[in-house]
């Protein structure tokens, strides 16, 4: 980190916003868990560890100060900060909880803390064609000690008229990894296509309801139209 950018780099006007000028970057959030497969003598169930990491390669701690997790308060010291990679935290528990993630930065002299929630995920939702018992309650499913579960998102953090120094900051990242490929067990690349394409596929249903639904209201107004000449008709004298 001796490599870090300083508010002692940069002059008087350093606060100054960069304006008409966006920066964005990408992060995933989220975590993985395991099974012990037996319950813990203090009740536990998985192992499980909560995560904020870059997108792309890029080091994060270049801008980011440090990332806070907020944890259940049934833990011991439930405020966890994170001041370096990896932003992680990792623990033992048998629930599920929101976790709340607050990012802090660098340049807190423009920049608040962006926050995200998560919700801690341990169990695989169940599937509606579950096997059930006699009674019509649900039969628990094998618990797979070797399989992890993975619950992350994609999000953007964005700079609307970043200072000079976030700018810096932003446009002086390095690589996390320099050699090999950055990957997520999360294929968003995949996701984004199917997402789009559920999209196109909404657009399109939404499109022709509105279409029958404009065609039904003209055979109405057409009816209504019918009905009122032939009323005329009727109280026309003899």
């Amino acid at each position: 980190m001796s490599n870090l950018l300083k508010f002692s780099d940069f002059g008087p006007d350093s606060g100054g916003r960069v304006k008409g000028v966006v920066e964005v970057k990408p992060i995933v959030y989220g975590n993985v868990s395991k099974a012990f497969g037996v319950k813990r003598e203090d009740g536990h169930t998985h192992q499980w560890t909560v995560y904020v990491k870059p997108y792309s390669n890029e080091d994060m701690q270049t801008y980011v100060k440090k990332i806070h997790f907020k944890l259940h308060e049934s833990y011991e010291n439930p405020n966890r900060i994170v001041t370096k990679p990896p932003y992680e935290v990792s623990e033992t528990g048998w629930g599920e909880f929101e976790v709340v993630i607050k990012i802090y930065f660098h340049d807190p002299t423009i920049y608040k803390p962006v926050t995200f929630y998560h919700i801690l995920k341990l169990f695989q939702p169940q599937s509606p064609d579950a096997a059930t018992n006699a009674d019509g309650t649900p039969i628990p499913p094998i618990i797979d000690t070797k399989k992890r579960l993975v619950s992350e998102f994609y999000d953007e953090i964005v700079f609307h008229e970043p200072s000079q120094l976030m700018q810096q900051m932003l446009n002086t990242i390095q690589p996390v990894i320099t050699a090999g490929t950055w990957s997520h067990d999360t294929d968003f690349e995949d996701k984004k296509v199917k997402c789009l394409e559920h999209i196109q596929e909404t657009r399109k249903k939404v499109k022709d309801e509105i279409a029958q639904l404009k065609e039904k209201l003209q055979q109405t107004r057409d009816k209504i139209t019918e009905f009122k000449e032939l009323m005329g008709t009727e109280k026309k004298p003899q």
